[in-house]
């Protein structure tokens, strides 16, 4: 097997990973929203934990699927046309990306201190334990 199979190989497990990852995220986030959905009652609030969740699911994916990119680009077929095809690809992405991101937080990426996916999906799932929990007032009171 030569370099050029390896590498073809290698970016086909990313781009599988880009795949499952969407996949899984987005069955956890329909079951954290339904979760959250069943502990407050408020469809608002499960909506909201959906999207963000998701939304960390997808940043994730588009990650993965770039290195994808530049693996197969790079190291299998290197051309001038490939090379330009993947900076379309990874200005597209890019683009999605920042998109996304603002729209989950409300600022620009470079304005947080959170990075890539993995942090939205962790800040999306500590935030719906957040919400299902009711709130307790000093007497031991649901505040809800």
């Amino acid at each position: 097997m030569t370099v050029v199979e390896v590498m073809d190989h290698v970016a086909v497990g990313f781009e599988l990973l880009g795949a499952v990852l969407l996949i899984v995220g987005l069955v956890w986030a329909v079951i954290l929203s339904g979760w959250v959905w069943r502990r407050t009652g408020h469809g608002r609030v499960a909506f909201q934990t959906l999207r963000e969740t998701f939304g960390g699911a997808l940043l994730l994916a588009i990650e993965v699927l770039v290195a994808a990119d530049l693996i197969r680009t790079v190291a299998v077929n290197p051309t001038l046309d490939n090379v330009a095809i993947l900076g379309l690809i990874v200005l597209i992405r890019t683009f999605l990306s920042f998109s996304l991101e603002i729209e989950l937080d409300g600022v620009a990426p470079w304005r947080r201190a959170l990075v890539g996916g993995a942090g939205h999906l962790a800040v999306a799932t500590a935030r719906a334990r957040d919400r299902a929990v009711p709130a307790v007032d000093g007497r031991g009171a649901t505040t809800e």
